[in-house]
């Protein structure tokens, strides 16, 4: 009774295991199922940049990543909204910035551009060329910065 037990337990850990080490994979997808949002903006936001692959995330929500051929990544909802746009070392377009952090960062760091963007539940997480990452609200107003 005592080793069925163990046995069991050891059963459910390797189980366990298997399932956390896999929740995080990625399938890759062709574009075409990528929701029409989603390629519907990378073509007005990134014109004449293409997609070099589509991942769809199978466990959690049915998100995707996207990765553009000038290494952009791009995060979308499942919905087809962007959520995340990491132009690595160049600059976000500036029409995915609301005006008031672009303000921001034009009048307190002149010198630095904003290379990534995130939405968050309250507000934006940006990063700039000088790796300084700044949080906002959602009314653009600076709440935190993390160097």
């Amino acid at each position: 009774m005592k080793q069925t037990k163990l046995f069991l337990v050891a059963l459910m850990c390797m189980m366990m295991q298997t399932l956390v080490c896999n929740a995080d994979d990625d399938v890759m997808i062709p574009v075409s199922q990528l929701p029409v949002a989603a390629r519907t903006f990378v073509q007005k936001t990134f014109p004449g940049k293409k997609i070099l692959y589509a991942q769809k995330n199978r466990f959690f929500s049915s998100k995707y990543d996207v990765r553009l051929d000038d290494g952009t990544e791009i995060d979308f909802e499942r919905n087809g909204m962007w959520n995340k746009v990491d132009c690595n070392y160049s600059a976000v377009p500036a029409s995915l910035i609301p005006a008031a952090i672009a303000n921001y960062v034009k009048a307190n760091f002149p010198e630095s551009i904003i290379t990534k963007i995130d939405k968050e539940r309250h507000g934006y997480d940006i990063e700039l060329s000088n790796e300084l990452e700044l949080k906002f609200n959602k009314r653009g107003m600076l709440i935190g910065m993390d160097d």
